[in-house]
This record gives structure tokens, C-alpha cells and sequence, in this order.
């Protein structure tokens, strides 16, 4: 399997995807480009030259009150009301190549996205929202850990990012 990441465009066939969550599966089959166009997020495929689409994932920014920042961490920063974020709004690979580690990829693709970004536009953090007990557990995995007052919002430092991924090149 020859996985290569792209932006979702007109020619990418969404019909044949299924990841098993419907409020996904409809997202990207219904929606995806509406929120592209509208600039409410950025889409990006994952494509397989056999089976085409495999997986997705859409990021945009937004900001965080500084209150939800753990203790541990705001009381080293500046006392903004809000601080700079990059959100991993969705994510989802097919069913089709379960236990393949496409999901993996997506998140690696996506968190070098935005840590390519960030060196145009500030985010102190990347934030997740976890679909159920089974996604938080899988970001856990990559170290994001859950905002105290909302378990399945989840956040990673930007910072510990960079230096895992230098760390892996």
C-alpha cells in the first residue's frame, strides 16, 4: 500500500468511504467541502492508488480560554485571556484498512501540518475532540491528555510535538 496525502479536491471519490462512525462518514460525504469553501477547515485525504480514499483529517485554529489550561502550564505563560491553538477537528480512516496504521499517519501528517504552519501562525497547543473512549484512548497514545473540565477534548504542547518529531528525523 502506497499511502500519499493530499488536499480533498473534486476528484477524490468520498462515496466509497466508510470508517464505521456515521457522524464521520456523513461529515466527509456531505460536508467537507462546504467547510473547505467556507474556510472553516482544511481537508486533507489520504489515497491509496488501489482503493483510493483510506482516510481524512481537517484542522483549522481557533483559541482556548486560558482557564481550561491546566495550572501545571498556564502559570508559565503570559496571562492572555485566550491562547493560540491548532485543532485536529476530524479524523478517520476506512474500515477497509483497519489495523493498518493508517490512523497513525493521518495524525503524523496533520500534527507536521501544523507544526508547518506555526511557524506563520502562533498555537501554543493542538487540541482533538475524541469521539469516544476509543479515540481518546488512541491520541492518549501520542500524549495528548484530556482538558480538565472536558475529558474528550484533548491537547498536546506544540512544543513537545516539535521536539518528537526532530527526535524521529
Amino acid at each position: 500500500m502506497r499511502i500519499v496525502f493530499q488536499p480533498l479536491g473534486k476528484h477524490h471519490d468520498r462515496a466509497r468511504f466508510s470508517s464505521g462512525q456515521p457522524a464521520l462518514d456523513d461529515w466527509f460525504h456531505e460536508r467537507a467541502s462546504q467547510d473547505e469553501k467556507r474556510g472553516i477547515a482544511r481537508t486533507f485525504v489520504a489515497c491509496d492508488d488501489e482503493l483510493g480514499v483510506v482516510g481524512f483529517y481537517c484542522i483549522s485554529s481557533l483559541s482556548v480560554g486560558f482557564d481550561v489550561i491546566p495550572p501545571e502550564i498556564s502559570r508559565k505563560l503570559p496571562r492572555y485571556d485566550e491562547i493560540p491553538a491548532a485543532l485536529i477537528r476530524r479524523l478517520a480512516r476506512d474500515a477497509r484498512v483497519r489495523g493498518e496504521g493508517i490512523g497513525e499517519l493521518l495524525l503524523t501528517d496533520a500534527l507536521q501540518r501544523i507544526l508547518g504552519a506555526s511557524k506563520t501562525l502562533a498555537s501554543f497547543v493542538i487540541i482533538v475532540d475524541a469521539k469516544d473512549d476509543k479515540a481518546a484512548a488512541f491520541y492518549a497514545g501520542f500524549g495528548f491528555q484530556p482538558f480538565p473540565t472536558r475529558p474528550k477534548r484533548m491537547f498536546i504542547l506544540r512544543s513537545v510535538v516539535a521536539a518528537a518529531l526532530e527526535r524521529s528525523l
